[in-house]
């Protein structure tokens, strides 16, 4: 049983969650609840592995491990309901690495990538990179929080020049789980259109009370034959710094064409421990801990919840469906956005990610990652009240 109440000081490991506080909000006095790891330790079986392959002492240059692909189709299968082929994997080095490249494979100087914010900030900030143009798809926020496509924007702004659209899914930072049937609409708009869909799913291990991730390829022969999709262990089990995402492409044409470009550059060459990291998480034993651990953020979704309700009603907390991160509605407050991340930074002491940050649609509201000490985040609660009772 794995203590998720530990507290871990993680100064003067070059956490970027604190490494980053002096630049972003001038001081790193805060508790940081911000980027998208977790407070809880990296699981023992995962250590231990690599711990294992430490003790024999060359670390020349090593290739992939015969269970790595079988491992995948496992894990993908029974998590996602999807069957994949083993020659459809390649290891990328990061999914917004991943996403860079594809753009520099796919999309010309003169074309578009589609995004749909509010969303992960590099869905942006690489496109713009990388000197392409980005198209705004904005989300419809629902009263319930819940987002949805709006597919009749979509129709609108979707020219002839996008070549590109990038699928948040689980959705970031809102924790939806896109329902199967707006998966396939999606689908079939962007190969009526010749738009290749990017689906980052580096969430979907994460998905909370009984939800079911959907893996955007699994939906149809449209959406299998019009994408690449890329995934990670890294959120899940706590292994950001371990560099081990994976694209699987089932279209033959489309692999061929960023395949052959990965390798050309030897992108698909993973360090030592990638593969070791992945092959440890995704077992029985890489299950249960999951398990524990999704039930251990969702009695800290719980509780912010009921905290908020009963202390700071200004402050909204529209449940996720996935992941660890809270994205805390906080237009009940009255506040603009400075004024907002002041309350926040100034008063509360806390580290947060500003919603504009996501967009300009992001405008009065925060995201709070929860996968922390239940400890933390009372404490952290309790600091927000302290400063919204002083407006």
């Amino acid at each position: 049983m794995s203590n998720f109440d530990k507290i871990v000081d993680r100064h003067n490991t070059n956490a970027l969650k604190y490494l980053r506080l002096p630049e972003m909000c001038g001081t790193d006095k805060l508790t940081a609840l911000w980027i998208a790891d977790m407070d809880f330790e990296t699981p023992d079986f995962i250590v231990d592995a690599m711990r294992r392959r430490l003790d024999h002492k060359i670390f020349g240059y090593t290739g992939e491990p015969a269970e790595y692909r079988p491992t995948l189709c496992r894990w993908i299968e029974e998590h996602g309901d999807w069957q994949i082929r083993p020659e459809w994997i390649t290891f990328i080095p990061g999914i917004v690495k991943g996403i860079g490249m594809a753009i520099n494979v796919f999309v010309k100087p003169d074309e578009k990538v589609i995004i749909q914010p509010p969303v992960y900030h590099p869905f942006r900030l690489t496109p713009l990179a990388n000197k392409r143009e980005v198209v705004f798809n904005p989300l419809i926020m629902r009263e319930d929080g819940r987002f949805d496509m709006d597919f009749e924007n979509l129709e609108k702004v979707a020219d002839d020049k996008c070549r590109l659209l990038i699928l948040c899914n689980p959705h970031n930072p809102g924790g939806r789980i896109w329902p199967r049937e707006t998966l396939k609409r999606l689908a079939d708009f962007c190969a009526e259109r010749g738009i290749l869909v990017i689906s980052d799913e580096i969430h979907c291990d994460m998905p909370l009370w009984g939800n079911r991730h959907i893996p955007f390829a699994s939906v149809s022969e449209a959406a299998a034959r019009n994408s690449i999709t890329f995934q990670a262990p890294s959120k899940t089990f706590n292994i950001a710094g371990i560099v081990s995402s994976f694209a699987v492409v089932p279209n033959d044409e489309i692999r061929n064409k960023f395949f052959s470009w990965l390798t050309a550059n030897e992108l698909n060459e993973a360090d030592i421990f990638a593969h070791i990291a992945a092959c440890a998480a995704y077992t029985p034993q890489g299950e249960e801990w999951r398990r524990e651990m999704l039930n251990y953020v969702e009695g800290n979704i719980e509780f912010a919840e009921r905290f908020c309700e009963e202390n700071i009603p200004g402050v909204k907390i529209h449940r996720p469906e996935a992941s660890f991160l809270l994205w805390l509605d906080c237009r009940g407050l009255g506040l603009d956005q400075p004024e907002l991340v002041n309350l926040f930074v100034k008063k509360a002491k806390l580290a947060l990610n500003d919603g504009t940050m996501f967009g300009k649609e992001g405008t009065g509201f925060m995201r709070m990652n929860i996968a922390a000490p239940r400890s933390v985040i009372k404490q952290a609660l309790l600091q927000l009240k302290a400063a919204v009772d002083q407006l």
